[in-house]
């Protein structure tokens, strides 16, 4: 489970990386940096759908802090 979510951050930075260093190229164009920033914006939603699976699957149990302290 960690490594899934260790491997999708590590995803979602590569794809922000990807589109800095496209914006700051100019021959490249826009088109590979929006592309760049959808693949961003996939892996982040995947994720987070990913996670609330797993929380009603049973396979995390979410934490907080104790109501009578």
């Amino acid at each position: 489970m960690k490594i899934i979510v260790l491997v999708a951050f590590i995803g979602i930075l590569g794809a922000l990386a990807a589109a800095g260093v496209l914006m700051l190229r100019k021959q490249k164009g826009k088109a590979t940096m929006a592309r760049a920033l959808t693949v961003r914006i996939t892996l982040s939603v995947a994720l987070f759908l990913f996670i609330l699976f797993s929380a009603y699957m049973g396979w995390i149990h979410p934490t907080g802090l104790p109501l009578g302290k």
